[in-house]
């Protein structure tokens, strides 16, 4: 069996496809018999695919930090989480890290007593509250942050 990436041409739906070989998709293709599970169309190609490379033999598998899952979630769906998580690396990159001082620092940048500058950190919900409460702005993060002194 061989698994495709495959779009439709109209909408642009992306897909898989299982197939017993290249011939066998060329054949479905050409009788009309694929055909996009969103809108219908048989206007179906294969999609560009990145390659399948191994690991070697002697590499230990990489650790890596659980990422958010969502089962049964529409495409669409998918796209604007992995956005929004795009969006919020890109933020942390630019923001300094505070840790468990982050409603103090909050406040000292809001009153004045500091230099603004972004910052991010961690926050009981009242205290959140609280500062919402004061007028500061803030927001959780949708996706969790490892504090840097825990990451790799």
């Amino acid at each position: 069996m061989i698994v495709f990436d495959l779009i439709c041409q109209p909408a642009g739906h992306r897909f898989e496809g299982w197939f017993a070989s290249s011939e066998a998709f060329a054949d479905q293709q050409q009788r009309g018999l694929v055909d996009c599970p969103h809108c219908g169309s048989t206007a179906v190609a294969k999609a560009p695919m990145a390659p399948a490379v191994p690991k070697k033999g002697n590499q230990l598998p990489a650790a890596t930090q659980a990422a958010p899952v969502a089962a049964g979630l529409p495409p669409e769906a998918l796209a604007v989480m992995e956005k929004l998580a795009k969006m919020q690396a890109e933020a942390l990159k630019q923001s300094r890290w505070v840790g468990e001082d982050f409603a103090d620092q909050s406040r000292a940048i809001h009153y004045g007593e500091r230099e603004a500058e972004p910052i991010h950190g961690q926050a009981t919900l009242a205290e959140a509250k609280e500062l919402l409460e004061e007028g500061i702005a803030v927001m959780p993060l949708p996706f969790p942050v490892v504090p840097p002194d825990q990451a790799n």
